[in-house]
C-alpha cells in the first residue's frame, strides 16, 4: 500500500510512545484532544476491528483503512463482526437481554430495562431488538 505524508502526520499525532502504532488509549486520547469523545472500551473495540495485523495496535496501513473508509464489503464485514459481538444469543438480533450480557462483560452493569431504553433509541420497526440493518443505521 502507498503511504501518504498526510496519514504519517495523523499517525504521529496519535502514536505518543513513538512506536510506529496507536494504541486504543492514544487513540482516545487523540481524539480527545481534537473535541471528540470516546470510552477506553469503544477505542479497543475499535481498535480490534481495524488491527490487520493482530497484534492489538492500529499501523499506517490500518489507519489509511480507517481514514479512506476501506472498501464497502470490508466496512459490512466489520460492521458484521461488530454485531455479532452483541448477538451473544446468535439468534440474529440485539436483544435487551443480549446487549445486558455484552454491556456487563464490557464491565458496564445496566438493567433489562435500561437495555431496552437503549435499543428503543435505534429501534427503527418497534420490535424491540436491534437488527442489523437498524445497526449499520446507528453506526453510520
Amino acid at each position: 500500500m502507498k503511504t501518504n505524508r498526510g496519514f504519517d502526520r495523523v499517525l504521529s499525532y496519535f502514536d505518543e510512545d513513538g512506536d510506529g502504532k496507536i494504541s486504543p488509549s492514544e487513540l482516545r486520547r487523540g481524539l480527545g484532544f481534537m473535541g471528540g469523545e470516546l470510552l477506553q472500551k469503544e477505542a479497543e473495540v475499535a481498535v480490534e476491528l481495524l488491527d490487520s495485523d493482530g497484534d492489538g495496535l492500529l499501523g499506517l496501513e490500518d489507519l489509511v483503512c480507517l481514514m479512506e473508509g476501506g472498501e464497502e464489503e470490508e466496512k459490512v464485514k466489520g460492521l458484521r463482526d461488530a454485531f455479532q459481538v452483541y448477538d451473544v444469543e446468535g439468534c440474529g438480533f440485539i436483544t435487551p437481554k443480549s446487549l445486558k450480557r455484552m454491556l456487563s462483560s464490557l464491565g458496564e452493569s445496566r438493567s433489562i430495562d435500561e437495555c431496552k431504553v437503549m435499543i428503543n433509541q435505534f429501534d427503527l420497526n418497534g420490535d424491540g431488538v436491534i437488527s442489523f440493518e437498524e445497526f449499520r443505521i446507528m453506526m453510520q
